[in-house]
């Protein structure tokens, strides 16, 4: 397929896969909300739509177009404490992910990747998990076959927009894949990791030197290679695949790795985590530090069968290039 519409073209995840695609002689139609935020581009087609959602005007941009790889979304880190229902999260992720998925049916799009987030599945992986077979007892990651059980109203929002490509698929010529993504890291990252970035050049020391965990996580570099080859793979159609580098991180690994290529050492002193929830909670942090002492593991062995596919770069690699991007 060579004509392809990615939404949130001036995202993160959007820029990168754009470029990339263009040096692969595809035709690219970018869909950012404004165009005025956007460098002109003589390969890129940016076309500006406001906001997606069920009243979203996708008319004349889709006709021509073979798989759309929606990138868009409200995000998480934008997420609003302590609030049960956000109609804002429906109306983009839900309503806006059906309209475009309906449309492009209508259309005669063939494919349609969505890139997910692995928040459906759950928050973390901690604890231990029973084998039914020999009773032995060993570390949880999440699969592809777990229940999806999201905690939060971002988490829900992208289950429930899955549920909905799904029935959009079965009753078109429409074909779904799904990539649940974990933290994606790379050059550009935003948020907590960029923050993270900062602190470890400023050379403070950080309370984490008593964190175990075990975080699973994709450079941009390996997520980019396999949304190319989920575009054109006959097996990627109707499967929902869990994606990482295939390396698991603890927090205090991850600042060492920065340290390395700042060319610095990393300042690590011990806290123990029982405190660090407790600052967490007291300051309204607690997702922010169950993320950095807990762990969330993924198992990708299910992707890379069936893809025929292996990381391109691995987890020390992918810190590298992405600190070495990084403008101080």
């Amino acid at each position: 397929m060579n004509r392809i519409l990615i939404t949130g073209a001036n995202g993160f995840i959007g820029q990168s896969l754009c470029r990339y695609l263009i040096k692969k002689n595809k035709f690219v139609r970018g869909v950012v909300r404004d165009k005025l935020s956007i460098k002109n581009s003589d390969n890129i087609q940016y076309v500006s739509v406001g906001d997606i959602n069920f009243k979203t005007n996708w008319m004349y941009l889709l006709s021509d177009i073979d798989c759309i790889i929606h990138c868009a979304g409200k995000t998480h880190s934008l997420a609003k404490k302590n609030i049960i229902s956000d109609e804002s999260y429906k109306s983009v992720n839900i309503d806006g992910t059906k309209q475009l998925a309906i449309k492009a049916a209508e259309a005669g799009v063939k494919r349609m990747i969505f890139l997910s987030s692995i928040k459906v599945n759950g928050e973390n992986t901690d604890g231990l998990k029973l084998n039914e077979i020999d009773g032995t007892q060993h570390k949880f990651f999440f699969t592809h076959t777990d229940e999806p059980a999201p905690k939060d109203i971002y988490g829900l929002s992208k289950w429930n927009a899955e549920k909905e490509l799904w029935k959009v698929s079965a009753k078109t010529n429409l074909k779904v894949n799904i990539l649940r993504l974990p933290l994606v890291y790379g050059a550009g990252v935003k948020g907590n990791l960029n923050r993270l970035l900062r602190l470890v050049h400023l050379g403070i020391p950080l309370p984490f030197g008593l964190i175990k965990n075990n975080r699973s996580m994709i450079a941009l570099d390996n997520l980019i290679d396999l949304i190319n080859r989920c575009i054109d793979h006959p097996d990627a159609v109707g499967k929902t695949f869990l994606v990482s580098d295939g390396d698991d991180l603890s927090t205090p690994q991850l600042i060492k790795l920065m340290a390395s290529y700042m060319g610095r050492s990393a300042s690590l002193f011990p806290v123990p985590i029982s405190f660090l929830k407790a600052f967490g909670y007291f300051f309204n942090k607690s997702e922010e530090i169950n993320k950095l002492v807990g762990s969330l593991r993924v198992d990708n062995s299910f992707t890379c069968k069936i893809l025929n596919w292996s990381p391109q770069i691995n987890v020390s690699e992918g810190i590298k290039r992405m600190v070495q991007s990084e403008k101080f």
